[in-house]
C-alpha cells in the first residue's frame, strides 16, 4: 500500500491501462492532484486510494450483527 502521496502517484502511473482507466483510479488521481496542487486535505487522497484499492470488494450489510434496542426501553414511571 502506498505510504506517501508520491508513492500513490507512482503506483497509479504503473498500473495496466485497463486498470488505470477505471473510474475509481481516476477519482483517486483527481484527489491526489487536489492535495498536491491546491493544498487540499490529504485525507481525500487517502480515501480515494483506499477506495480504488478495494474497488472489487463488495460491501454487504449484515443485519444480524447487532440487536436492535427500539421499543425495549421503558421509562421508570411506566414500570
Amino acid at each position: 500500500m502506498p505510504l506517501t502521496l508520491r508513492d500513490a502517484a507512482h503506483h497509479i502511473t504503473k498500473l495496466p491501462k485497463a486498470e488505470h482507466d477505471a473510474k475509481e483510479w481516476q477519482a483517486a488521481m483527481e484527489a491526489l492532484l487536489l492535495v498536491a496542487e491546491r493544498d487540499g486535505d490529504p485525507m481525500f487522497a487517502r480515501i480515494g486510494v483506499i477506495l480504488a484499492l478495494n474497488r472489487h470488494v463488495e460491501r454487504v450489510f449484515n443485519s444480524s450483527r447487532k440487536d436492535h434496542h427500539w421499543g425495549r426501553r421503558k421509562l421508570a414511571r411506566d414500570r
